[in-house]
């Protein structure tokens, strides 16, 4: 018996084929007639969602950058700053804040997300003899097909900034087309819309831009706020008789930005390549995406979400890209403005957005949002010294493209624990990477800085016996945008559960590089914080002077439990408190859940070793509180009655959640200690998976029932708990102690157990 190393073993037999499956495609029997339900494309930059508005096909392009960044009127009051709301909740005065700092978000326009444009194709008869769309996954290529063999084609190009579209079938496609600009100035209609309905897009004061046609290209340049613009342009060719291919960018202009390349030279330069050979490098990108993991489950409906999801992922996060906003490169078609202004959410929604990055092996596109935050740095430290009066590094929770603050519920939008949950995702990477380069330049530096800014804002005095406290505390979303929302001189278990996790894993992380006196000074840190606020029976409370009697969205009371990992099921106590704030959870009821509570849900299902409850929770998901192109929509589309919200505003925070929910169920490893199939349903007999990641830089393949196999890619100690069963090692050096296997494996070693035979 031996460890083997190298490339030696063989790929699991269901893995011959590590793409998609047919199954797993977007498919229609007409065009979408809703933007929300088109077919969606992206590449982390350029976006599209392919669908029919009033009997014409639409290409509704969007640009992820595409940004009006005014300053959110009011925040510069010499008012904002915590110790003055502080002082304005002592004195139950709170209309003066949520004056200042809340009704301007929904009062003005902007800073908001802006949208692209549109192209727009008169074809002829678009719904006679139709006979359906699709979408690939696989390759990211919608295709229209119908009957009398007409056809029309359409990708982003994975790596490029140009979208491609190929007609057969239309014999003069360029004079059916029409590029088509935002209508900034329309006026706006009569009793505009709230901020998820999203404003109307003349109150941002553009100028109505021009399509223009220069040299066989059709463009238009939109100016915004002071001095950004964008260039949206489109060119055709003729192939032959009755076929056609173009292609379509967006470039940004920043002020002061070094200046990049314009939409209209993308595009000249993209159409000599032509339409097959632009799609045989993204056909190449998108190989090389799907074969970093797969899964391969008895359920065909949780199967194909799941694979929709990551495609989606794909779509939108990539190393030099910015971060995933609420729709991310898929901005609203319908002549407003996107929901709550398709800004950075903090408080949840990029965050979620992220979670299934690290287990799915695709970590390069968690950079996406590390790379980000860390761009804004100076926007942060400066919002950091004017609100909170504190050194180190707090993030708005509702910020703009380049960091800057946007008010609104200003409990959350200007929390004192983004940055702590921000840092989670640093630490991960480094966990799940064991990248020394990225621990010292970026996880350790993100961390620290979190620390010293909590360390500042705590309080420590007689009246507290010693324990550290904060002035104001509260728990997204509980009480809205009440004075009842704020706890002050307490913890609630949301900011207690991240300040806990930012002083620990500072203190893990100074240890790791020797850094001894700082990591004491984050350990006394942590020692001087209290006990979670727990009911008589153990279940987490929201504080402790308030506990969970009311259904709602955000388990913020339960960050504890997941996403943090602090409170484990392989601890007795512990496993008390997880197993009753699930309990209490379910006695509420899911009245005023979202779509991604449920998604959120599955994983602490999962991490309570509940398959069934997970399972259940994924499932109502997919079938009440998606689009028919997967899209999450916040509301309960089933009239099931699974929520109170019937409403339909798209973000994408559920969807990823969703992904890492399955995930959770097959593969955990939090604490360094990897759990296989941890929470598997009863009914689920055969299944597997490959290639997923576990901290440590271990890469978990596995069939249920049947083996395990652990790929070391950095080396180091494995400690693993198998399924139950008779697992026998084929190897050596492996040391099992009650249900821990443990075995020391260097770089590159391979180590497997399989089920014993009777």
């Amino acid at each position: 018996m031996r460890v083997f190393y190298g490339l030696i073993f063989g790929l699991l037999p269901l893995f011959i084929e590590a793409q998609p499956k047919p199954e797993h495609n977007l498919m229609f029997n007409q065009i979408p007639l809703r933007w929300d339900e088109g077919l969606p494309l992206g590449n982390g930059l350029l976006g599209c969602l392919v669908w029919q508005k009033e009997g014409k096909l639409r290409l509704a392009v969007d640009r992820a950058d595409l940004w009006d960044e005014r300053p959110m009127a009011g925040l510069d009051r010499p008012e904002f700053s915590y110790q003055w709301v502080a002082q304005q909740v002592a004195k139950k005065e709170y209309g003066v804040v949520q004056e200042y700092f809340d009704a301007p978000y929904e009062r003005e326009a902007g800073p908001t997300k802006l949208p692209g444009g549109a192209l727009e194709f008169g074809l002829p008869e678009l719904s006679v003899n139709f006979k359906n769309a699709r979408l690939d996954v696989s390759t990211g290529l919608a295709v229209l097909n119908w009957t009398d063999g007409r056809r029309f084609e359409t990708f982003i190009h994975a790596s490029r900034q140009e979208g491609w579209f190929r007609s057969k079938g239309f014999a003069d496609l360029k004079s059916l087309m029409r590029l088509q600009a935002p209508f900034y100035a329309v006026r706006p209609e009569a009793g505009d819309a709230n901020s998820v309905q999203g404003s109307d897009l003349a109150r941002l004061g553009y100028p109505q831009s021009e399509v223009l046609e220069r040299d066989g290209v059709w463009l238009f340049h939109q100016s915004g706020w002071k001095g950004f613009s964008y260039e949206v342009a489109v060119t055709v060719r003729k192939i032959d008789a009755d076929t056609w291919e173009g292609v379509w960018s967006i470039s940004s202009h920043f002020p002061q930005a070094i200046q990049v390349n314009r939409a209209e030279n993308n595009v000249k330069k993209a159409i000599r390549r032509g339409f097959d050979a632009a799609f045989k490098e993204s056909q190449k990108w998108w190989a090389e995406y799907w074969a970093k993991s797969s899964v391969a489950l008895p359920d065909p409906l949780i199967e194909c979400q799941y694979y929709r999801e990551l495609y989606k992922f794909g779509c939108t996060a990539r190393p030099n890209g910015p971060m995933i906003s609420l729709q991310a490169v898929w901005t609203a078609d319908n002549g407003r403005l996107p929901p709550w202004k398709g800004d950075l959410h903090h408080d949840l929604n990029t965050q979620l957005s992220y979670w299934p990055a690290y287990a799915s092996n695709h970590l390069s596109g968690g950079l996406s949002y590390l790379r980000h935050l860390e761009s804004n740095e100076l926007a942060h430290l400066d919002y950091t010294r004017r609100y909170f009066g504190t050194s180190g590094l707090n993030v708005p929770g509702v910020s703009t493209l380049l960091g800057r603050e946007m008010g609104g519920w200003i409990q959350y939008s200007c929390s004192p624990t983004v940055s702590a949950w921000l840092a989670q995702h640093f630490y991960l990477h480094w966990r799940y990477s064991q990248d020394r380069t990225f621990l010292k330049k970026h996880a350790w530096p993100w961390l620290r800085e979190t620390a010293v800014h909590l360390n500042e804002l705590t309080l420590q005095s007689p009246p507290f016996l010693g324990k550290r406290v904060l002035p104001l505390s509260s728990s997204p979303e509980i009480g809205d945008n009440s004075l009842n929302a704020w706890f002050p001189n307490t913890w609630t278990n949301y900011d207690l559960a991240l300040a806990r996790f930012v002083f620990e894993k500072t203190a893990e992380l100074a240890t790791e590089l020797n850094r001894t006196a700082e990591a004491e000074k984050w350990r006394q840190c942590l020692r001087e914080l209290p006990d979670f606020a727990l009911e008589p029976d153990g279940a987490l409370m929201f504080a402790p002077t308030l506990a969970y009697r009311e259904s709602h969205r955000h388990f913020s009371h339960l960050m504890a439990i997941h996403p943090l990992g602090l409170l484990s099921m392989d601890q007795d106590g512990e496993s008390t408190t997880i197993q009753q704030s699930l309990k209490l959870l379910d006695s509420i009821g899911p009245s005023a859940w979202c779509g991604y509570s449920y998604a959120w849900l599955a994983n602490l299902r999962a991490r309570a070793r509940d398959g069934e409850g997970a399972l259940e929770a994924l499932r109502i998901f997919a079938e009440a509180f998606v689009s028919p192109n997967s899209f999450h929509l916040n509301g309960d589309q089933s009239g099931k009655g699974y929520s109170s919200f019937t409403y339909r505003p798209f973000t994408l925070e559920g969807n990823f959640a969703f992904a890492a929910g399955l995930q959770e169920m097959l593969l955990q490893s939090q604490g360094g200690l990897l759990h296989v199939f941890p929470a598997i349903p009863d009914t689920w007999k055969v299944l597997s998976f490959k290639d997923l990641r576990a901290e440590g830089a271990f890469l978990v393949s596995a069939d249920y029932g049947k083996s395990v196999e652990v790929f070391a890619e950095k080396g180091g100690e494995l400690k693993m708990e198998l399924p139950a069963g008779n697992w026998v090692f084929q190897g050596k050096n492996a040391v099992k102690a009650g249900k821990i296997w443990r075995i020391k494996m260097k770089k590159g070693a391979r180590a497997r157990w399989v089920a014993a035979v009777g």
